[in-house]
């Protein structure tokens, strides 16, 4: 009998300390004698900094009747859904959403239950935004680049300065969406207004309609007067980052207040009229992220007045050499350094390099070799970090001159001659689809109808 009390024990315990919610029990004189794994993670606490020890000796509120358990011991009820912060026995601020309820034996009160849910990092992000307000430093004078590519997009971003029309910026991660964004309100007549920024994906979806919309005191118990994004950028710009990561149920929402222009905090029954531009990114294609049921075709076109596609870094190859140079200056004034030189077997590894991370990749290269050098002025094959080092092919043939009787011009007609071959190829194979073509290709749409433009190619069907 006293193995089989030790068994449903030792369950007891595993099941407690397998559950994804805090548990945290007290006795009738508020010792715990209860407290499971997730508490501990929650309120970053050892089981022996609070087992056995009294609720009030291990953790610190503003107000004893601030403790949700505390309040079920010494008046007997239940508390449903009450958000409370308080500090742990380090000074670390913690904040949950409770649910506590007395244990009651014979008509007394025995002890209390708490389970609880973190929220602690969200009511950080909630801070942080509430001072972004006007936090940007990028213009357009900061986005480096002579490539056609990159040029058209810039002198299309500028001209979307004059308006206050929504924006969609899609683009690989890593090729300077955020530039963009902040480049358009610090050009427009919003710049003395705030920039809000937030990462769509980094909210939980149980609680991202609060953190747009804001919410009312008493709309649930411990609610309190809040602005959302929305309130908070008002009369400026709020980017809304990896819109695609949005649940469609809250693109839907968020659609609605994009065209009704006003929000309703939740639980209050009063509209707020808003003035406040739409930035959106995408690090995806628009019409994948529609076919793949991540976005909403109707929030695509409300979001999409204007859509400027971030060419990737393989495709504006000319711009690989300037950007590589910028981070060198870069880094020589933060480490002090002298660096000057990129060595040629270098320069023809970053010209051949597909860029999958774009042009962050290519700064994180830079810094890394930086990293690897002392007084040297050249950043070799041997200051790159490992992975890359190891593709690169020694230069050992000097590049070839130009002769004097051929010049250059005449090679670039014949590699232009040759690409508009290939590409009226691939169109003709693929009956003209554009997408089609663009994905044999390896290269995006735009590029694509860039390409057909520059070569004064008939319309195709897209």
């Amino acid at each position: 009998m006293v193995k089989d009390s030790e068994f449903l024990t030792l369950v007891f315990q595993s099941i407690l300390d397998e559950i994804d919610v805090g548990l945290h029990v007290v006795d009738e004189h508020g010792n715990t004698i209860v407290y499971n794994n997730k508490m501990m993670q929650i309120e970053d606490m050892e089981k022996h900094d609070v087992l056995n020890k009294n609720l009030m000796d291990v953790f610190m509120f503003s107000k004893q009747q601030d403790s949700t358990l505390v309040q079920a011991l010494q008046e007997g009820k239940t508390i449903k859904n009450v958000k409370q912060s308080y500090f742990n026995n380090k000074g670390q601020e913690i904040t949950t959403i409770n649910h506590t309820y007395p244990i009651v034996k014979d008509g007394k009160i025995r002890g209390a239950v708490e389970i609880a849910k973190d929220v602690t990092k969200l009511e950080r992000l909630i801070r942080e935004n509430m001072n972004k307000k006007g936090n940007t430093t990028y213009t357009f004078d900061s986005i480096l680049g002579t490539s056609p590519a990159i040029q058209d997009v810039i002198e299309n971003a500028k001209r979307a300065t004059r308006t206050s029309s929504s924006v969609l910026l899609a683009g690989e991660t890593g090729t300077g969406k955020e530039l963009f964004a902040q480049s358009i309100h610090n050009g427009s007549d919003r710049s003395g207004g705030p920039f809000i920024s937030q990462n769509c994906a980094a909210l939980p979806d149980s609680l991202v309609e609060s953190i747009l919309f804001g919410t009312k005191k008493g709309a649930f118990t411990g609610a309190v007067d809040q602005p959302g994004l929305f309130e908070q950028a008002h009369g400026g710009t709020l980017l809304l980052d990896e819109i695609n990561s949005l649940n469609l149920s809250l693109q839907a929402k968020l659609l609605r207040a994009l065209q009704e222009r006003k929000i309703r905090r939740i639980g209050s029954t009063k509209d707020t009229p808003i003035d406040v531009r739409i930035i959106a990114t995408m690090n995806e294609d628009p019409i994948d992220a529609i076919a793949g049921e991540r976005m909403r075709k109707d929030l695509y076109y409300r979001l999409s007045v204007v859509t400027l596609i971030i060419p990737p870094l393989r495709e504006r190859k000319e711009d690989i050499l300037l950007l590589a140079s910028e981070f060198i200056q870069k880094n020589n004034h933060l480490f002090q350094m002298n660096v000057e030189h990129i060595s040629e077997d270098v320069k023809q590894f970053f010209l051949s390099y597909d860029w999958p991370g774009n042009i962050r990749e290519l700064e994180h290269m830079i810094e890394g070799a930086m990293n690897f050098m002392t007084d040297e002025q050249t950043i070799t094959a041997s200051h790159l970090p490992y992975q890359y080092r190891m593709k690169i092919k020694p230069a050992d043939i000097p590049e070839p001159e130009t002769p004097r009787h051929q010049p250059a011009a005449d090679l670039k007609e014949k590699m232009e001659s040759f690409e508009k071959y290939v590409i009226e190829n691939v169109l003709r194979k693929h009956g003209h689809n554009i997408s089609q073509a663009a994905q044999e290709l390896g290269i995006s749409r735009q590029s694509l109808q860039y390409r057909l433009k520059k070569f004064s190619q008939p319309p195709a069907e897209s």
